[in-house]
C-alpha cells in the first residue's frame, strides 16, 4: 500500500538531540468526520488540520483525559471544534455562514482565538487562549505552544479530500547531548512537501527527512473516530437543565429531541422517559455539554 499507514499515529525519537516526533494519518477518521455534514472544501482543510494536530497533542499527554480544541471567529467559519483523547479517538465538527474563502485563518474565521482544553479524568482543566492567526492551523498550535506552554512545537499538515497527514516536531525539556539538533531537525522537516506527506509511507517519509540523524521510531497505535455521546449523558444534561424546564419543553413540543452534532445520532424522550430522569433528586455533579 503506498501512503502512510491508514488510521494511524506514530511516535519517534532522536536519541541524543531532545526531540520527539509524531506523524499521524486519517482514511476511515477523517471520511467519518466529514459525511455528517456537508462541508464544503475551505472548511474541510481548517477541520482535517484540526483533527491531525489534537491527534498528535493528544500523544504528548501524560494523564488518561481529552484534549480539546475550540477555534471561534466572526468570519465564515464561526465555530471549529475538535476533541481528541489519550485513546487516540476523536471527533469534530465546524459551523459556517455563506460562502467560505480559501485562505488564511483571518480570512476564513475572521477576528477570533484558538483555545486548547486539557480535561483530565482526575484532576483539574486547563484551558489556555491564544489569537486565531497565521495561514493555518498549524501556525496558530505553533503561536500557542510559543506564547503560553514556553515548548518548542513545530507541525506539518497536509489535506486533501480522502486523508489527513500531521507531523509533530516537539523539543523534549532537559539538557541534549547535540545543542543543535533542534534546529537543525526543525530545518530538515522544512523541507517536507505536501505531496510527500500524503504519500510516502512512514518509514521513508523520515529517511528521506533525516536520513543522517539517529531515530527510533516506536509501533503505531490506532486511531478512530468516536463519539462520546450516549443516551445516558443527554439525560445527564437534561436533569442538569431541571424538571420545570423539561415539562416546560415537553408541553410545547411533546417531547424532547436532541441530536449530537458530531455524529448526528438522535435521542428522544417522551412524558414517561421525562418521568424517569427524575425519580430520585440527585442531581449527577460535574455535568458538561460538550456540543459547542
Amino acid at each position: 500500500m503506498s501512503g502512510p499507514q491508514p488510521d494511524s499515529l506514530h511516535r519517534f525519537l532522536f536519541e541524543r538531540l531532545g526531540v520527539r516526533g509524531e506523524l499521524v494519518c486519517l482514511d476511515a477518521a477523517y471520511q467519518a468526520v466529514l459525511s455528517r455534514h456537508p462541508y464544503p472544501g475551505p472548511v474541510q482543510r481548517p477541520l482535517g488540520e484540526a483533527l491531525a494536530s489534537v491527534l498528535l497533542l493528544t500523544a504528548t499527554l501524560k494523564f488518561e483525559g481529552s484534549l480539546t480544541l475550540q477555534a471561534r471567529g466572526s468570519g465564515p467559519i464561526r465555530t471549529l471544534v475538535v476533541q481528541g483523547t489519550h485513546q487516540r479517538t476523536v471527533r469534530g465538527l465546524a459551523r459556517w455562514d455563506g460562502d467560505v474563502p480559501h485562505g488564511a485563518l483571518e480570512h476564513q474565521f475572521g477576528a477570533g482565538h484558538l483555545a486548547l482544553t486539557l480535561t483530565p479524568t482526575r484532576g483539574e482543566r486547563y484551558q489556555g487562549i491564544v489569537p486565531l492567526e497565521g495561514a493555518g492551523i498549524a501556525a496558530a498550535i505553533e503561536t500557542y505552544f510559543g506564547h503560553s506552554e514556553q515548548l518548542p512545537t513545530r507541525l506539518w499538515l497536509a489535506v486533501d479530500g480522502a486523508r489527513v497527514v500531521g507531523l509533530m516536531l516537539q523539543r523534549v525539556p532537559g539538557p541534549v547531548e547535540d545543542t543543535d539538533g533542534w534546529d537543525r531537525t526543525v530545518a530538515l522537516a522544512d523541507t517536507v512537501e505536501e505531496r510527500e506527506l500524503l504519500s510516502l509511507p512512514v518509514q521513508k517519509l523520515l529517511h528521506r527527512l533525516f536520513h543522517e540523524e539517529d531515530v527510533r521510531l516506536f509501533e503505531p497505535d490506532p486511531v478512530a473516530f468516536r463519539c462520546s455521546c450516549s443516551r445516558g449523558r443527554i439525560a445527564e444534561t437534561l436533569r442538569a437543565l431541571g424538571e420545570a424546564e423539561v415539562d416546560s419543553i415537553l408541553a410545547e413540543q411533546g417531547e424532547i429531541a436532541v441530536t449530537c452534532e458530531f455524529c448526528n445520532r438522535d435521542y428522544r424522550f417522551d412524558a414517561v422517559d421525562a418521568r424517569g430522569l427524575f425519580s430520585d433528586s440527585v442531581v449527577p455533579a460535574g455535568v458538561q455539554d460538550l456540543r459547542h
